[in-house]
């Protein structure tokens, strides 16, 4: 009968439907639309069970959007309806699949699951304006939708800063809104515990408040001195739970171990490896002081896990496991006795040790564990699933080993990074990840053949709080990023087609504006990219319409008289470009700004021996040359990252040239697990076979100049350039990250 219908329905809409861009997002898996229009009024009813839940949402959310507030009756009433229709013969993988149909007299949503209701009722609230009417006319329209993946999530760090119930609940909407169907919440780090724990109540009296933050960047090393904290109460926690499960959101609770526990240990310093005293940290980054595998520790996680499972019915519960320094076990006669007891070969297996007594724990309860990829380290736990967060080598590994994988690499999906120029954004931890990044993410690695990848559930995004202090900072940095995230995890996305998806995120601007919800408005900000150019460099403009471009070259605010900006500016001395998007006379964006440093180097061929890292990588090697000196304190878009190795990179100055001068900078932020190099060898060259030494910076020199290092010698000629930085490796112990790959980072390098 289904199978009847939908066939039925295709056809008849097919005769006149055509293909039409909707501001639907995500985009359904089947639209077709017709001439003819429904008018939904004060007459229109909602026919359904008065008890179901969705028909009550739906009637609450259309009066908040229009005012109207519409009837719901059991029976098959002659006037305009709505129609939520319990379809048992409804074929479908998903339980949140849902069909939609609107003709003259009626909406009409099918599903077997109230989750397919709930999802057609989302698609419906994005067809109605959101503004008070009595009158409201949609077109006919038929789709047929359900998702791509199982785990479609959001992220929120309540534990660096903390976000009221109210605004927790809010979050949640929004991820109703774009479908998304996991909340994980993470509620304990270094810098707070968030959760009530009643047979620990110092958790909450002494873990959850701290005697001042972190002001402005980690580079900066500066701080407050003001008590800043909170926590969520048992009632609280369930409150939010409910409130998700009305919206068909699972709600993960992440209870981090045994690393970022420092919050838990300045209550109950005991369960350390040196019995403390300790403080709720002030600063961000990695701390050393980690839980200690001793029975007491145990005990007393699997009685906070106790509680933790009583608020929270999730199947998974993450348990983080990523960034513990191994620092305290190195030095712990405890844990060192415990590695030689079972057998272990080093601290990373006795990290495996843990993570798996506190699965069978878990497991033991019917639930099952999730946690960042360092959980890999030393040997995976049985049944423990991995978030993916350094890259895809982790998902992919874990996959490969038949284990659960939900994708969140940096690369793509860190919401703490920036959207737009950074010199127009507020300040965020580094990163650059556009709206048009996100959308181009696939959460399947290639690497992977048809049957891994079913291991892959989905991918959500990570919202880390270090520099988000308010909820309305918390909006800006997701919207409009979670909803192109959405469109990729329903399965519709086509990032070939980004302008159609742009076009429609532009149509919910209007109701982030009605609603509120402080967005980015970076998709309308002149964007650029710098290519090389037989003249130079050309510096190349981007926005939704070029031609709405103006700039200038000397310095000055860019107005509408102003160059119009119609193919890349050739640059070939020293100069200041600012440029800015027009619409209707007036500036729609922030104006960007770039400043450019001419020199023997700038737009040559250059060679990396190692790649940059993918979240670092920006631009490539000519990063490197492009003339733009980057920001220390905003190393997102211009500073390439490099992960445990090298920089050895060869410029090709084209010809001989006779040069006397050698510069590059390279960042410190021990925080970020950045270090300076050990050295940086210059060495040149006439036939790029045979390279000659000038000098080599050891890392005293290196700190002493801050990073930004110049190098002066004879005139003397030269072709070639190679350039040598050598990772600081494995960090020592004493230092944030200790035992883990030193980042590298490192940009303009100029020769005169």
């Amino acid at each position: 009968m289904t199978k009847k219908l939908s066939a039925l329905f295709l056809f008849i809409f097919s005769l006149g439907f055509a293909q039409n861009a909707l501001p639907l997002i995500p985009m359904p898996k089947i639209v077709e639309i017709d001439k003819g229009i429904f008018v939904l009024n004060k007459q229109t009813v909602i026919q359904g069970d008065a008890s179901m839940p969705e028909a009550l949402y739906l009637q609450q959310a259309i009066k908040q959007r229009t005012g109207l507030d519409l009837k719901i009756v059991p029976d098959n009433s002659k006037a305009n309806k709505i129609k939520l229709i319990q379809d048992v013969d409804f074929k479908s993988s998903s339980d949140e699949s849902y069909r939609f149909v609107i003709v003259k007299k009626s909406i009409a949503i099918w599903a077997t699951h109230s989750e397919g209701f709930f999802n057609g009722i989302q698609t419906l609230l994005q067809l109605i304006p959101s503004e008070k009417n009595t009158v409201i006319k949609l077109p006919f329209v038929l789709i047929e939708d359900e998702p791509k993946f199982k785990w479609r999530g959001m992220h929120l760090d309540c534990a660096r800063h903390f976000f009221p119930v109210s605004f927790v609940k809010k979050y949640i909407d929004y991820l109703a809104m774009y479908k998304f169907n996991t909340f994980h919440w993470h509620l304990t780090d270094d810098q707070g515990w968030r959760v009530e724990i009643k047979k620990y109540p110092k958790l909450t009296e002494v873990g959850a408040w701290r005697n001042g933050s972190m002001t402005g960047h980690y580079n900066d090393q500066k701080f407050d001195t003001l008590r800043y904290g909170g926590f969520y109460t048992q009632d609280q926690i369930k409150e939010v739970v409910a409130y998700a499960s009305q919206r068909h959101i699972t709600v993960v609770p992440e209870i981090e171990m045994p690393g970022h526990a420092l919050a838990a240990l300045s209550a109950y310093p005991e369960y350390s490896c040196t019995g403390g005293p300790f403080e709720v940290a002030k600063q961000w980054g990695v701390l050393e002081d980690v839980f200690c595998p001793k029975e007491e520790t145990f005990t007393f996680l699997e009685n906070v896990l106790t509680e933790v499972l009583a608020l929270f019915p999730s199947v998974y519960i993450h348990i983080g496991g990523d960034e513990s320094p191994k620092t305290r076990w190195k030095s712990c006669p405890h844990c060192q006795a415990l590695i030689k007891e079972n057998g272990l070969k080093n601290e990373h297996e006795l990290q495996s040790y843990f993570i798996q007594r506190i699965e069978k724990f878990i497991n033991s309860k019917g639930r099952k564990i999730i946690g960042w990829d360092e959980i890999l380290e030393g040997g995976l736990a049985p049944n423990a699933a991995v978030m993916s967060w350094r890259g895809i080598e982790g998902g992919i590994t874990a996959a490969k080993e038949k284990h659960s994988v939900v994708m969140t690499p940096g690369s793509h999906v860190y919401f703490d990074h920036y959207q737009g120029e950074p010199k127009n954004e507020p300040i965020a931890i580094g990163g650059y990840t556009t709206l048009e990044k996100v959308y181009s993410f696939n959460p399947i690695p290639a690497e992977l053949n048809a049957e891994e990848a079913k291991y892959i559930l989905g991918a959500q995004a990570n919202v880390w709080t270090e520099y988000i202090t308010t909820p309305e900072h918390v909006e800006y940095m997701i919207m409009p990023r979670m909803a192109a995230l959405s469109e990729v995890l329903w399965g519709t996305s086509n990032p070939k087609n980004y302008k159609e998806f742009e076009k429609r995120i532009i149509k919910h601007f209007d109701f982030y504006d009605k609603s509120g919800i402080n967005y980015s408005k970076a998709i309308f900000e002149v964007t650029s990219a710098v290519h090389p150019n037989e003249k130079g460099i050309a510096f190349e403009l981007k926005s939704p319409n070029p031609t709405g471009i103006r700039y200038t070259t000397d310095g000055s605010e860019p107005i509408i008289s102003s160059t119009s900006y119609t193919k890349p500016i050739i640059i070939t001395e020293n100069s200041i470009v600012k440029a800015n998007y027009f619409e209707d006379g007036k500036a729609k964006s922030a104006t960007i700004e770039q400043a450019f440093f001419i020199n023997k180097s700038t737009g040559k061929k250059i060679e990396l021996v190692n790649p940059p890292h993918e979240n670092y990588g920006i631009g490539g090697s000519f990063t490197l040359v492009d003339g733009m000196v980057g920001n220390p304190s905003k190393y997102g878009r211009d500073w390439l990252g490099f992960s445990g190795k090298d920089l050895n990179a060869t410029i090709d100055l084209g010809t001989i040239e006779t040069i006397y001068k050698i510069k590059i900078n390279t960042l410190l932020g021990e925080g970020s697990w950045i270090y300076f190099p050990k050295e940086i060898q210059f060495l040149i060259s006439a036939d790029g076979k045979k390279f000659k030494s000038i000098q080599t910076i050891s890392q005293k020199e290196v700190a002493a100049k801050g990073g930004r290092i110049e190098v002066n010698f004879p005139k003397t000629s030269a072709k070639f350039v190679k350039i040598i930085a050598v990772n600081n490796g494995i960090i020592a112990d004493g230092f944030p990250g200790a035992g883990s790959q030193s980042w590298l980072f490192v940009d303009e390098i100029s020769v005169e």
